[in-house]
């Protein structure tokens, strides 16, 4: 059945809409009261597994803010189900047994997602059918290099000391779980598409953690890999967001992903200049304007408009996930100022 609101679709597909689509990262989360009472109720853990409740908070800003896409409720880090690596939420994640040793290497399972993770899957189908066709459904997972952070590093890093050692000291072992974890994540995205996502989103959240040329040559070769592997594979637009990136934009920029999400570290109309008018962008309001107050949000949202009119098409975005401390009325006049053009 065709989409009651595609405007996002669009724009992911290199048309510009009639107005600009908006959806936020983090959407579903700790700033929504209801998203609150279901958590009081399961521990984050117990709600990833469960489909249904996946895909009441993953509509539940569909409802409340009435954005143009909705993002299925999970995490990066479920795909580790395939590894054998468990992962605590405490509230960050945690892994208390790094991988770091050739011992622990060995340890990894590298199993098959659509098994070992096959509750992401049924809530991508839960999803699929309780938006029944109001808006299109995005999958998502880490970026390879930010997804093997979180394994070596054991949660999340301010030096990130233990991957780049790895990196600088053992290039080969760091390349090889790259290309591991790569081709996990192309079947991993593959089987959200299978079950219904109609958009895919790469979170490489830690890619400003290493210098520009580092990244490029050790990073870059498995991002491209991974965005052609899956787009080749499932027919459906990605959309790329290497956090940070005000650095890396132009080397990111080569790698043909359908979207380039650009973060709050740079102008949104200085970064169309770095990417050229013909890439679609989404973003790129910092999230911390809507702590402000109506007036402040309302002149900056403008702003970013104004900027990607520029491009081919613009998806409205925030720079980073939204925070917990929002209030969700100041949220949904900054989407009401989007979609009202």
């Amino acid at each position: 059945m065709a989409l009651q609101n595609d405007l996002f679709l669009q724009a992911c597909r290199g048309v510009r809409p009639s107005r600009t689509p908006v959806w936020m990262m983090r959407q579903a989360g700790r700033y929504l009261a209801e998203y609150r009472a279901i958590r009081a109720k399961v521990s984050f853990t117990e709600l990833c597994r469960t489909p249904e409740l996946c895909a009441e908070v993953t509509l539940q800003p569909i409802d409340i803010l009435g954005v143009d896409a909705a993002i299925l409720f999970s995490d990066i880090l479920v795909v580790f189900d395939a590894l054998g690596v468990d992962v605590i939420f405490d509230p960050a994640p945690r892994i208390e047994q790094p991988v770091r040793t050739a011992a622990d290497i060995a340890r990894l399972r590298w199993g098959d997602p659509r098994e070992a993770c096959d509750y992401v899957f049924a809530a991508v189908r839960a999803c699929k059918a309780a938006l029944a066709d109001r808006v299109p459904l995005i999958g998502f997972c880490g970026a390879p290099f930010t997804t093997l952070s979180y394994l070596v590093e054991g949660g999340g890093s301010r030096t990130f000391e233990h991957i780049k050692g790895l990196l600088f000291r053992e290039p080969g072992v760091f390349h090889g779980l790259m290309e591991k974890i790569t081709g996990l994540l192309v079947t991993y995205l593959q089987a959200q598409v299978e079950s219904g996502a109609d958009v895919l989103q790469i979170f490489d959240s830690w890619a400003g953690a290493l210098a520009p040329e580092d990244y490029r040559e050790h990073v870059l070769p498995h991002l491209d890999r991974l965005v052609r592997e899956t787009q080749a594979a499932t027919g459906v637009p990605v959309i790329l967001f290497a956090r940070g990136n005000a650095n890396i934009l132009a080397d990111v920029a080569t790698i043909p992903a359908d979207v380039l999400g650009i973060d709050w570290t740079i102008e949104l109309g200085a970064a169309i200049d770095v990417v050229g008018e013909g890439r679609v962008v989404q973003g790129n309001l910092d999230p911390t304007v809507l702590l402000s107050n109506p007036a402040t949000i309302e002149a900056k949202t403008r702003a970013v408009l104004a900027a990607g009119r520029r491009a081919k098409a613009h998806i409205f975005n925030l720079g980073h996930g939204i925070s917990k401390h929002t209030d969700p009325g100041l949220a949904k006049r900054m989407i009401e100022v989007v979609q009202g053009g």
